[in-house]
Formats: structure tokens, C-alpha cells, sequence
């Protein structure tokens, strides 16, 4: 089943150990074989890189793998389940302009209500590009918590965020969904039943890897909760909302 992998650093790092591990669970390590990418921010925004491959045989991940240096990382490697065509526009992560500002959102997991033609979380406004269910979670997540996002920030209990936690569990409730999710200053975090993260600190560098699986034996690497969104910015963890029970379809949120 596809993977995640992100970084939040407070300052722009390389991480080519990490990402290369990373980039052999697709195809070799793991089967994860179906596509890659990598967005990263840079000094103009988001700079995406994506390819219907094997990333564990990719030259061209291999050299990004290697090269980037940023403050703020998703990546993805693909197992096409239910199989759609290997093109680009089914590869995550995706990007999208919403609120002023670049969003971009990679998923893991399986929710085949989303792309059913009487199914729920259809974006009303937004004509997905390709097949895949991740691309309709994240049309519809935007349209969502667009009429609270005012660019104010991701502080811990603000509207757009309370709002987020919510539908993304309420899609939940339909299938698997674990995603990674930046507007281009703080990496969002929602773990539905397969996700961890590891805190790391040296010196003045403040650094969070979060991915599917651990990428390495460090025992520190924490398991998110069931319906667990974390919300990182410049390396730390900033705060925790957790949706709490509710019936199918319908979400409420609470702090912890």
C-alpha cells in the first residue's frame, strides 16, 4: 500500500539518508511500485517532482533524493489499489491554489466511496484531474475549510483546522486515510491507522520526519493515534486535534 514521508525543519536541511530509504520502499524494499513524487518548498513556493514509477529505479529520484535541501518536504511512493492508469495526473503528491497560497496533499490508504458517482466528499466546485480517490479527499478538504482559512495560520484550535479534522475523519469512517497535507508553512499531519513521527534536535535545528513507517531504528518514532491530526511548523510539533467518536458521515473534534 502507498506510503508517506514528510519533513518539517526549522531551517533548510538535507535529507538525502532518509528520503533514499524512503524512495526504496518503493519498488524494492516494499511494493510500492506504481509512482513517486516529491514536493518541496523552495524560495519562489512549492517545487513538485513526480513520475508513474518505481522510485526504488528512478535516476532521477536517486538525484533528488541527494540534492534537495528544504525546510518543508511530502513525498510519496504508489501501490495502485484499485489499479488506475500510470499517469502522472493519478501520481501524488498533488498541488492546488486555494486561499491564496499553494496547497499540496499526498494520501494513503483506500476510500472507494469517494470516486462512486453516489458516493460522499464529492468537491462541488473542482473537476479532478485524474481517478484516484486521494485527488477527490483533497478537492473536497479544500473546498471545505476555504470559507474558514483566511491566512491567518495553523494555531491549534482555529476554525480551518477544527474543520479539517473533522471531514477528514468523517472520510475515515469510509475506508483508510492517513494523508500529509502543507499550505506551504506548516505540515498537517492526519493519521487515521498508519502513520509516526520522530522528533529530532541539534543544536539550533529543530526536525520532524513523519512516514507511514519508521525509517529507522530510532526508538523515538511515536505512533499517531487512531483519527490523530498533528500540526507541525519550522521543525516542532505544534499542537494535536483528535476527532472524537461520532455516527457515520458526521464528525465532531476536541482538543487534546
Amino acid at each position: 500500500m502507498c506510503e508517506l514521508f514528510g519533513i518539517s525543519s526549522s531551517r533548510p536541511t538535507a535529507a538525502g539518508g532518509c528520503l533514499s530509504r524512503f524512495g526504496r520502499r518503493g519498488g524494492e524494499t516494499a511494493d510500492n511500485p506504481d509512482g513517486w513524487g516529491m514536493a518541496y518548498r523552495g524560495p519562489g513556493g512549492f517545487v513538485l517532482h513526480k513520475a508513474p514509477g518505481a522510485a526504488a529505479h528512478s535516476a532521477r529520484f536517486a538525484r533528488l533524493a541527494e540534492n534537495v535541501c528544504s525546510d518543508l518536504v511530502i513525498a510519496h511512493v504508489r501501490k495502485a489499489n484499485p489499479p488506475t492508469a500510470p499517469v502522472p495526473a493519478n501520481t501524488h503528491p498533488f498541488l492546488r491554489e486555494c486561499c491564496t497560497r499553494q496547497w499540496v496533499f499526498a494520501h494513503n490508504g483506500k476510500v472507494p466511496e469517494l470516486v462512486r458517482p453516489d458516493g460522499c466528499c464529492h468537491p462541488r466546485r473542482t473537476q479532478p484531474l485524474g481517478a484516484t480517490d486521494s485527488e477527490h479527499a483533497f478537492y473536497f478538504l479544500l473546498e471545505e475549510i476555504a470559507a474558514s482559512f483566511h491566512g491567518t495560520g495553523a494555531a491549534l484550535g482555529t476554525s480551518w483546522l477544527r474543520t479539517l479534522a473533522g471531514y477528514s475523519d468523517a472520510i475515515a469512517r469510509h475506508g483508510q486515510f492517513n494523508f500529509l497535507m502543507s499550505d506551504g508553512d506548516y505540515l498537517i499531519a492526519y493519521g487515521h491507522d498508519r502513520l509516526h513521527d520522530l522528533q529530532r534536535r541539534d543544536g539550533d535545528l529543530h526536525m520532524t520526519l513523519v512516514a507511514s513507517e519508521p525509517l529507522t531504528t530510532d526508538a523515538r518514532w511515536q505512533t499517531f493515534r487512531p483519527g490523530e491530526l498533528r500540526v507541525y511548523h519550522a521543525g516542532a510539533l505544534r499542537g494535536r486535534i483528535r476527532a472524537a467518536p461520532a455516527p457515520r458521515g458526521e464528525a465532531t473534534v476536541g482538543n487534546d
